[in-house]
C-alpha cells in the first residue's frame, strides 16, 4: 500500500471563508475528508498537513522519503516565488504533483508562473478539490509503472 503526504500551504486553513468566489465554501476539513475517501477507494493512505510557514513545508518535504511514496503539494502563493521550496522538491527522491484549487494560469499575472512546476512530475490547476483526487490517482498509476 502506497503512502502519500499531502501538503497544503499558506492560507489554505482559511478555505470556506477566504474568497469563496474563487475557492468555494468548503473547508480544509472538507478537503481532508475527500482526500481520505479517495485514498481509501484507491487502497492507499494519505497524511494531510497544512502550514503557513515556508520552513515547515521544506522540513516536511525533506523528511518525506523516510515514510512516504509520493507527495501532493499545494504550495499556495509560495508557488510563485519560493525557490527554497522548489529546491526541496528538486532534491526530493519522491514524485511530487503540484495542485492548485484555482486555475493560476487564468488569474493575476503574478500567479501565472510557478517556480515549482518545472521540478514536479506534473501540475493540476483549476479543478478544485477534485484535483487532489486526480493527483492521488496519477501517483498510484505512476508508481505502479516504476
Amino acid at each position: 500500500m502506497h503512502r502519500y503526504l499531502v501538503i497544503n500551504g499558506p492560507n489554505l486553513n482559511a478555505l470556506g471563508r477566504r474568497d469563496p468566489a474563487i475557492y468555494g465554501h468548503r473547508t480544509l476539513e472538507d478537503l481532508v475528508a475527500m482526500i481520505q475517501k479517495v485514498a481509501a477507494e484507491l487502497g492507499c493512505s494519505a497524511e494531510c498537513r497544512q502550514s503557513n510557514h515556508e520552513g515547515e513545508i521544506i522540513d516536511w518535504i525533506q523528511a518525506s522519503a523516510a515514510a512516504f511514496d509520493g507527495i501532493v503539494l499545494n504550495p499556495g502563493a509560495y508557488s510563485h516565488y519560493s525557490y527554497a521550496i522548489r529546491d526541496a522538491v528538486a532534491d526530493c527522491p519522491l514524485p511530487v504533483i503540484e495542485v492548485h484549487l484555482s486555475n493560476i494560469h487564468a488569474r493575476e499575472a503574478f500567479r501565472n508562473r510557478s517556480v515549482i512546476a518545472p521540478v514536479a512530475v506534473g501540475q493540476i490547476a483549476g479543478l478544485g478539490f477534485e484535483g487532489y483526487g486526480l493527483a492521488l490517482r496519477y501517483l498510484e498509476s505512476y508508481l505502479s509503472k516504476a
